[in-house]
């Protein structure tokens, strides 16, 4: 193995304009690993610390010095001349920081170390990163995801829009179907509500994540339009072949036990706020349920996951049935904010019954060893597995990598636009053709199984 021979850090900028932590880590056989991090807007309260400055006078408090500060000097300090695996390298880290929450050095600091090294060391073993990943996770058969697209942006991703944060369309077949394939329809759909939206008059102002953010009348419009996207004749898809996903982020709009829906002029209690979503389920072609509720709202958590999801913990075989998402109205529950990428959330879960899905952010926890033990504790349970982005993205491509070397069944990396949102689809469609070229089977039935 080489040794570590240096890191460097700096402050670059992220998708939204706002300061991000970028790391080179170098070894000594002349191989190195640059990272960069992202950042979210809409953060539960149980993710790791991302350390920012706090100076009013510079990027309006936001900048990463202090990150940067603490990555060139205190963990560079720790970790030159060593002679690290993955796991031993990030214990270092975590025992640098020591704290709960990531607060000393900072999270942002610490995934960007975390990240830089597992690309050095992946580049140093004559790996690529995917297959670096599925030897650390111990995944024998890694398999590419079903991109889940956000194609209309609202919450805190997208002013005035609605309520509900990310509606999503998740391209569906029989196992036959590629990875280009799933791009394919879930872009010409996009450029459906495009063309929709123009008809309209409706303005195409883009939210975070690449979606569209047009001001509509209520949260339930977003759903109509999106169908009418899908049933068009532009995209050539029905409601068989393509799903929707909402992530509703609840805790965005949650307020002493009330759930207001500003775009609907709604005050609902929770067991409201499922009743619509159950109305919603029985209207439309809805798979899958991203924080439908707030994180801390533990009890009503059972009961949606009691009405509308499976017992988390039940295995399930594949089967090619296209409609097996919403048969019976069983749907995925994930939960984000809830759990937060963190196996004592997570482990909680379980234990409760609460969702029976997960999504998986590295930055919320920091490490990329502690990132793929939450993955593997969820998968171990049951729980489906989808890699995500942040509304702060970089170009850098690295949840790709992830999500194949994990086999989640999804990724989600926001709409099939802007360049730090392609960058990760695009690389999707370059493993896919490394797949083929190893004759790798893709496990392409890898997201018809029932939920």
């Amino acid at each position: 193995m080489a040794t570590i021979q240096r890191i460097q850090a700096r402050e670059i900028l992220d998708s939204r304009g706002e300061p991000t932590v970028e790391a080179v880590l170098s070894l000594s056989d002349g191989t190195n690993g640059v990272s960069s991090v992202p950042s979210g807007a809409s953060t539960g309260q149980f993710e790791a610390l991302e350390l920012r400055d706090d100076d009013p006078t510079r990027y309006n408090g936001k900048g990463v010095l202090k990150a940067v500060a603490n990555i060139n000097e205190k963990i560079a300090k720790i970790i030159s001349g060593l002679e690290l695996e993955q796991k031993n390298f990030d214990q270092l880290l975590i025992e640098e920081d020591g704290t709960e929450n990531k607060s000393r050095l900072g999270a942002n600091a610490m995934l960007a170390s975390s990240l830089a090294f597992a690309k050095a060391n992946a580049q140093s073993r004559q790996q690529k990163l995917w297959q670096y990943f599925a030897e650390l996770a111990g995944i024998g058969k890694p398999t590419i995801p079903t991109p889940m697209f956000n194609i209309l942006n609202g919450g805190r991703h997208a002013a005035n829009s609605t309520d509900i944060q990310e509606f999503m369309i998740v391209p569906l077949d029989s196992e036959t179907i590629s990875f280009a394939e799933k791009m394919r329809r879930g872009t010409e759909i996009y450029q459906a509500l495009k063309k929709i939206l123009v008809e309209r008059n409706l303005p195409l102002t883009l939210g975070d994540e690449g979606g569209f953010a047009s001001p509509l009348t209520t949260n339930e419009a977003a759903i109509e339009i999106i169908m009418e996207a899908i049933g068009s004749a532009s995209a050539k898809v029905t409601t068989d072949e393509t799903k929707i996903a909402l992530d509703a982020a609840a805790g965005e709009f949650e307020r002493d036990g009330k759930y207001f829906l500003k775009k609907d002029n709604q005050q609902l209690s929770a067991a409201e706020l499922i009743s619509l979503y159950e109305d919603w389920l029985a209207k439309y072609p809805i798979m899958s349920l991203e924080d439908p509720l707030a994180e801390d709202d533990l009890e009503n958590w059972k009961i949606i996951t009691e009405k509308l999801g499976l017992n988390p913990r039940e295995r399930v075989g594949r089967t090619n049935s296209r409609n097996e998402f919403v048969l019976g109205k069983k749907i995925m529950l994930v939960g984000d904010d809830l759990f937060a990428t963190n196996t004592k959330r997570l482990k909680l879960g379980i234990e409760q019954k609460l969702a029976n899905a997960i999504i998986i952010k590295p930055n919320q926890i920091g490490t990329i060893t502690e990132t793929i033990e939450t993955a593997k504790m969820a998968e171990r349970a049951g729980f489906k597995i989808i890699v995500s982005h942040r509304s702060g993205e970089t170009l850098d491509a690295s949840i790709a990598h992830l999500a194949v070397g994990l086999a989640s069944p999804f990724i989600k990396a926001g709409a099939p636009a802007q360049p730090e949102r392609m960058v990760k689809y695009n690389e999707l469609l370059k493993i896919e053709e490394e797949f083929v070229k190893f004759q790798i089977p893709s496990s392409k039935s890898q997201t018809n199984f029932k939920i």
